[in-house]
């Protein structure tokens, strides 16, 4: 059995979440709490196809900095960009500067209004993706499941690149579509009471959004 990190209050958390002093707070007030806005979804994917390689403590670092070259991932503005800004971004040290995963946020960007001109949201065919308690395994066990890789080979098919199905379960796992906090996390019934609140984008009937603070 993993060792539960013990936050200053003294209560177990998962054990990821003392793995850097940076990681509680994003741990405590952000990740898994469910997110219905397109901006923040997209900001999400195109930060987890950046991590790809690399470790999230680097990415959660320069998290600012990918949000100020970025346009904050507002996906018009960022599917207007062209070459120049291509140039600008490799040349911007704040950031992760390899070219094709830049280009990839700039094609996803655009692949994204695309989807959204055709579905109304980001967030309505994404949360299409939710599993159902069946499909769900002891949490932090797996790096993939049958609907990240569905949800993958589904985006891929409409274009999207850095997409693969261990960084759309990632993306999964952080935007809420499941709660894969430890069992015995302090976190997880407050995640739990926030999705079971959370008015899931493209159903009709409108009930509480918690869906926590902007990530």
């Amino acid at each position: 059995m993993t060792t539960p990190f013990l936050g200053p209050d003294g209560a177990p958390r998962c054990p990821w979440s003392g793995g850097a002093p940076e990681f509680l707070a994003y741990h405590d007030t952000e990740w898994g709490f469910p997110v219905g806005d397109d901006q923040r979804l997209f900001e999400k994917l195109s930060l987890e196809g950046f991590q790809s390689g690399l470790s999230w403590r680097t990415i959660l670092a320069k998290r600012e900095n990918f949000r100020s070259a970025f346009a904050a991932f507002d996906i018009p503005a960022v599917a207007r960009f062209g070459q120049q800004d291509v140039e600008r971004l490799l040349g911007d040290a704040g950031i992760v500067r390899h070219r094709g995963k830049i280009e990839a946020v700039i094609n996803n960007a655009r692949r994204a209004e695309e989807l959204i001109e055709r579905e109304g949201s980001l967030a309505a065919f994404v949360w299409r993706y939710e599993p159902g308690a069946a499909d769900l395994t002891e949490p932090q066990t797996a790096s993939t499941s049958p609907a990240s890789i569905a949800l993958s080979k589904d985006l891929k098919k409409r274009g999207w690149k850095f997409v693969g199905p261990t960084t759309v379960f990632a993306f999964m796992q952080a935007m809420g579509l499941i709660n894969d906090h430890a069992r015995d996390c302090t976190i997880r019934p407050e995640v739990q009471q926030s999705r079971e609140e959370f008015h899931r984008p493209g159903q009709a009937t409108p009930g509480p959004d918690r869906s926590g603070p902007r990530q």
